[in-house]
């Protein structure tokens, strides 16, 4: 478990304490929890959205190409 310091002007403590209240946790686990929220909706996309993606033909050429360019070594994910 990390201890994390952060910052936060009055307005934005304010409303993370009513959303904390809202559900009945503490701050740091509502702000735990809001941040695990973000990041797993933000990195996974939904059926429908995903459909969207696929129906996209550029998009998908697009993304086979630089999938192809990355296998080839023509690019570096970092």
């Amino acid at each position: 478990m990390k201890t994390v310091t952060m910052r936060v002007d009055d307005s934005t403590y304010d409303m993370i304490k009513l959303a904390a209240e809202g559900q009945k946790r503490n701050l740091s686990n509502f702000i735990e929890f809001a941040t695990m929220q973000y990041l797993t909706s933000s990195q996974f996309v939904d059926s429908s959205e995903m459909q969207e993606i696929s129906n996209d033909k550029e998009l998908v050429e697009n993304l086979m190409n630089g999938l192809e360019d990355f296998k080839n070594g023509d690019y570096k994910i970092v």
